[in-house]
């Protein structure tokens, strides 16, 4: 088997909850080492959260954790013990990234911050994924996903026609923070490859988030207008709905982009003469009529199994897919057949499906190598394999509350 990506590289991963530990999954996928920094004394939340495995709680049960965090080591280290900073800036010097995702300075205040770390290794390369950078008057904010999505726009951008701005339904701005590490990451990387060099990365959710939002934005800057909030709409594309299909809470969507595809619905609808109705004859007409043209689709849809509805416009050319409930994803034939749901076995809840890795690569063909760890399973192994310590020593650190 080929080399992965990152063969040979080593992180060392203070993330927790979402957006930290999504950048550092994907460096996992593309084969880096990733050490994850944890305690039992401020248990990563995501332990903490369901869903649990048969419904039973515990810090090793958490479906949450164990998504994100596929592929990885966990040592135990109690950050508000000065010898076990000592013992972090010992690991430091055998690692080629460091990755936080604290408020701002926080890393600074527990003597981790990165003027340190780069006297320790010079060519350290250090993210920090803070709510909104380390500078500026937002910097002391408390940042989780959700606020990002608000304060860049996501909210206002989001809800019905006449209706208030809405939550989007996840914390988007996680995970979108999480690709933007990760790929901040991997371009320092090949920098250093190229210059010896390393260097700090200021990541702020805020900003990656807003960097989903350029439609708006722009409109704004060139007209002085802001968006219309409009449900499932388009701006443009009409019809582009979500509409409901037999049975309960059964959903398909369609879209439609061209004329040549506006008369294949029209005639995979049996109705071939509303392609020239004068309602609809062109996008802006379908536009300006969008609410009769949404009335007469879903009244073709909605005694038809959604499948059926996307299986004959996918054959007429139109874009169309049901609505999926998570059953649905974990049990698709496409993503199974792709390899995309993996299942591992975890030492303490067994065999569980988990998404894997959304790419393929012909040249280095990644896969998830491990299920998430148990909290804390690494701590001797890794401790002996890089500074050298004996089983006794890190006995002795346990039982001192030190590796806790």
């Amino acid at each position: 088997m080929a080399n992965l990506p990152l063969d040979g590289i080593r992180v060392l991963d203070f993330t927790w909850a979402w957006a930290g530990p999504f950048a550092t999954l994907q460096l996992a996928h593309l084969g880096a080492e990733i050490i994850k920094v944890e305690s039992t004394l401020r248990p990563c939340v995501t332990r903490a959260i369901p869903p649990f495995a048969d419904n039973t709680p515990g810090p090793n049960r958490a479906g949450y954790y164990n998504q994100y965090n596929q592929g990885k080591k966990s040592i135990l280290m109690s950050l508000s013990r000065p010898e076990a900073i000592e013992i972090a800036c010992e690991l430091v010097k055998h690692a080629d990234v460091v990755a936080d995702n604290f408020a701002a300075g926080v890393m600074d205040k527990l003597g981790l911050g990165y003027d340190k770390l780069r006297r320790i290794k010079p060519d350290i390369i250090m993210i920090s994924m803070s709510g909104y950078g380390q500078t500026g008057p937002f910097k002391g904010f408390v940042g989780y996903g959700p606020p990002a999505a608000a304060a860049a726009g996501m909210f206002f951008g989001t809800g019905y026609r006449d209706g208030d701005p809405a939550e989007i339904g996840i914390s988007y701005p996680d995970p979108n923070a999480g690709v933007f590490g990760a790929f901040a990451i991997i371009t320092a990387l090949a920098h250093r490859a190229l210059t010896g060099e390393g260097q700090y990365i200021d990541q702020s959710q805020f900003e990656t988030a807003m960097a989903l939002m350029p439609e708006g934005l722009l409109q704004f800057e060139m007209t002085g207008q802001e968006p219309v909030r409009d449900g499932n709409h388009d701006v443009v594309m009409a019809p582009n709905e979500c509409y409901r299909a037999a049975g309960e809470d059964e959903w398909v969507a369609i879209s439609v982009g061209t004329e040549d595809e506006w008369r294949a619905l029209c005639q995979a609808m049996g109705q071939p003469q509303l392609a020239d109705d004068p309602r609809f004859k062109t996008a802006a007409l379908r536009k300006q009529n969008e609410s009769a043209l949404d009335e007469l689709i879903t009244a073709w849809t909605r005694n038809q199994d959604r499948w059926a509805v996307t299986r004959t416009l996918q054959a007429a050319g139109v874009a169309a897919f049901p609505s999926m409930n998570a059953r649905d994803i974990a049990e698709d034939p496409h993503l199974n057949e792709r390899g995309y749901m993996v299942q591992l076995e975890h030492p303490e809840v067994g065999r569980r499906k988990h998404a894997g890795i959304p790419w393929k690569m012909s040249g280095t063909p990644c896969a998830v190598r491990s299920a998430a760890p148990m909290r804390g399973a690494d701590t001797e192994a890794v401790l002996k394999e890089l500074l050298g310590y004996s089983s006794d020593r890190v006995q002795q650190l346990m039982k001192a509350g030190i590796l806790a």
